[in-house]
This record gives C-alpha cells, sequence and structure tokens, in this order.
C-alpha cells in the first residue's frame, strides 16, 4: 500500500509476552501534517481522522495508529486492516483538496477557530460608490475588527484580477476607517502556489495590510494588533 505521493506505507509489528502491537508510529498523521502549510492537522482533518479510526476500529494513541493482536493467526489480518487505516487517513488530504480554493478558505477557517479569533464569512460590506462587497471574513479581537479579502488561485492569468479586485474593494471601503477608527484591512495571500509576482503584493499594499498564509503567526499578531 502507498501513500498518495507513491510513499510505501510501513507498518510496524512487536512483540511483548506473546501479544502483539500493530502501529504505525504516528507516520499517517505526520505525512497528512506535512501536507499543510502549517504543519499540523486542521479541526476538521482531525474529525476525519477519528471517523476513519472508529470505521476500522483502530485506536489512536499519542498520534500514532495502533491495533492490538491476541492471536498469531490473525496477525495478517491485523496488519492489513492498520495499513488501510494509513491509506484512508492519508487520502483525507486527496479529499479535502478537490476544490483548491473552497480547501483553503475552510482551511483559515479552522485555523481562526483553534486560535480562537472570532469571525464571520462572507460578509457583506457597502462601498462609497454604493456597490456591495462581499469580504471573505470579518474577525474581532478587542483590539480591532479586521475585513479580509482572501486571494486564492492556482493560475497565474486569474492572479492579477484578483489582485485588481481587492485593491478596487479597499479603496471603494476606505470611508470605513474613518466611521470606524478600529477597523483593519488585510489581503491574505495564499502563497501555497507559486504564482504571486511583486506587482500583486503592491498592488494592494498601499491600501491594505499584506499577509501571507505560509506564515500564520504573523497573520495572527496582525489580527490582534492594538
Amino acid at each position: 500500500m502507498m501513500y498518495p505521493d507513491g510513499g510505501l506505507v510501513d507498518v510496524f509489528v512487536i512483540e511483548r509476552s506473546g501479544r502483539y502491537i500493530v502501529t504505525d508510529y504516528g507516520e499517517a498523521l505526520g505525512w497528512l501534517g506535512t501536507q499543510s502549510v502549517r504543519g499540523q492537522l486542521s479541526s476538521k482533518q482531525r474529525r476525519l481522522v477519528d471517523d476513519v479510526c472508529l470505521t476500522l476500529g483502530v485506536e489512536l494513541y499519542r498520534g500514532q495508529l495502533t491495533l492490538r493482536c491476541e492471536n498469531p493467526e490473525n496477525l495478517g489480518e491485523i496488519v492489513h486492516r492498520l495499513a488501510q487505516a494509513v491509506v484512508r487517513v492519508a487520502d483525507i488530504w486527496f479529499t479535502l483538496r478537490t476544490r483548491a480554493g473552497e480547501t483553503v478558505a475552510d482551511e483559515v477557517g479552522d485555523w481562526l477557530e483553534e486560535r480562537q479569533i472570532s469571525f464571520d464569512r462572507a460578509m457583506k460590506q457597502s462601498g462609497r460608490s454604493e456597490r456591495v462587497w462581499t469580504l471573505d471574513y470579518q474577525t474581532y479581537t478587542d483590539a480591532r475588527t479586521s475585513l479580509i479579502f482572501l486571494l486564492s488561485t492556482s493560475s497565474r492569468s486569474a492572479a492579477r484580477r484578483l489582485t485588481e479586485h481587492a485593491a478596487a474593494g479597499w479603496g471603494d471601503l476606505n470611508h470605513l476607517k474613518v466611521s470606524r477608527p478600529h477597523t483593519a484591512f488585510v489581503s491574505l495571500f495564499d502563497d501555497t502556489a507559486d504564482i504571486w509576482r511583486g506587482e500583486d503584493f503592491k498592488l494592494v499594499e498601499a491600501l491594505s495590510e499584506v499577509a501571507l498564509w505560509s506564515r500564520p503567526d504573523e497573520l495572527e499578531q496582525m489580527l490582534k494588533a492594538a
């Protein structure tokens, strides 16, 4: 059996007093975590991992998928079931990426929940031109309210259109900073794909703060800044 990237699945069998413990030594969750920019599982991924373990009767102990075997005659079946669980856990990464834009949006939402930052999604705000703009997120902390455009695409040709859309939005919504002095504008770039150019950042940095999804700690500081 193999991981989605072609790597072989390793399963380890430990004998203790005539009994066997079959484990992956945490490789499945470790592999899944490395596929995320943040290097850790989202809350949605953890729920799906729990579902896999429940379905296959596998124990999740300290990040390791584990099965116990009392009868040596059943060892082959136990090894196969654990390997199957490893593959199912790894496939969670593929399942959640059927539509890249939606996946990143969900990951950002999960991350905000983990950092205990209150937020709303798809918030609408009227600009000075009376055009209604849809913000991907509006976050709330003690110090500020942040409006966020998420710029995420796998197409270089679409990247420019996204930044132009964000720049137009920030320009039209600028009146909010006057009426709401603790409001911040944030352009969040999904830089998991190397498609953004220097001019994309420059287009919005004069109108908003620029954050990179690959640097979540900096994003957190930005959203909580006084």
